[in-house]
């Protein structure tokens, strides 16, 4: 029986498709000065190892994460958190050189699965389909038995019908389902999240793949899974799910456009935003400028928090301060 996903382009789906579209343009368009790109690939790295490592419970912060990426080693670190973050890597390096394979087949799914979930596993072997039944939460996945043929139908829909869709929906129902067959002992997640990143690759949407969409999730972390639940709960209709992941790749594209500008600005050291200042430039987007006692109340942060915060995007071009002295505010730096 072949795989045929059920779901509606709702007015909201189709208005985020529609947005995505345009904020995608606008970041390929800005790509045309490649010197901020490398760079800006090793931050999307790092936020993607962070964010899918820690929503299955890895305790690593952001920059502990950065340091392994960087190669360093952390000393104070557990070792199987460490392994997990960089098993994480390897798999993206595997997706990132495979971007743009036509035909997945279940080799390449062992493949990256052994390279995400190898001696980190807590039961089962990594590279091969379960054996066993697993449960996950309220849900209980399809029998052992049943996996290899659902994942062939999977592949089948994969490989033939996901191009008929815009690849918002496709990497969003890929998703999905394979959380849904759940086929290896343990690694699910990060294997599933790792596909649907694959297939927005394989579609050329990400083409500088520099798209950063786990944060989105961990972000969010009981919205996520309420979101997956939401499907079974549905009688496996997509709609819901479909609508989460849009909005999700929305905020994603809002926030690499911002990242984009700190990258693009014409200083000697390119600037990483941290989620905080993510947010200042954020509240200065929408409002076009604040005072200085509006951005701290709305950071919720202290005055001095709020120059920290500040400083390197005020050194960099990326804001300037307007007006006078004690009357100053604080906007973008207009083009």
């Amino acid at each position: 029986m072949a795989y045929e996903p059920r779901f509606t382009i709702s007015s909201r789906l189709l208005s985020l498709v529609e947005q995505i579209a345009v904020l995608r343009e606008r970041i390929q368009g800005a790509a045309v000065e490649l010197s901020w790109i490398p760079a800006l690939q090793k931050d999307t790295r790092t936020r993607n190892g962070h964010a899918s490592t820690a929503i299955e419970g890895n305790p690593l912060t952001l920059e502990q994460v950065r340091a392994l990426e960087e190669g360093r080693e952390l000393a104070a670190a557990d070792p199987r958190s460490s392994r997990e973050v960089l098993n994480y890597f390897a798999g993206l390096r595997y997706v990132e050189k495979h971007a743009r394979k036509n035909t997945i087949r279940h080799e390449d799914l062992f493949k990256l699965h052994r390279l995400l979930a190898d001696t980190v596993m807590d039961q089962g072997e990594a590279g091969f389909y379960r054996t066993i039944q697993v449960r996950v939460g309220r849900h209980f996945p399809p029998a052992a038995a049943e996996v290899s043929g659902l994942m062939f139908e999977l592949l089948e829909w994969w490989n033939r019908e996901s191009m008929k869709l815009s690849p918002v929906l496709s990497s969003a129902i890929l998703h999905y389902q394979f959380e849904f067959i759940h086929p290896f002992a343990d690694g699910n997640g990060r294997t599933g999240r790792a596909l649907a990143l694959w297939e927005l690759y394989r579609r050329g949407f990400d083409s500088h793949h520099i798209f950063s969409v786990d944060e989105y999730y961990w972000e969010d972390r009981p919205g996520y899974y309420k979101a997956l639940d939401s499907v079974r709960l549905a009688g496996h209709d997509l709609t819901g799910w479909l609508e989460y992941c849009a909005e999700g790749l929305r905020q994603t594209l809002e926030r690499v456009w911002l990242r984009v500008q700190s990258f693009s600005v014409k200083s000697s050291e390119k600037l990483v935003l941290r989620p905080r200042q993510e947010q200042l430039l954020k509240l200065l987007r929408d409002h076009g400028s604040l005072a200085p006692a509006q951005l701290w109340e709305s950071l919720g942060v202290s005055r001095q928090g709020a120059m920290d915060l500040l400083r390197p995007l005020l050194d960099s071009g990326l804001v300037e301060k307007i007006g006078g002295k004690k009357t100053g505010r604080y906007a973008l730096k207009q083009p």
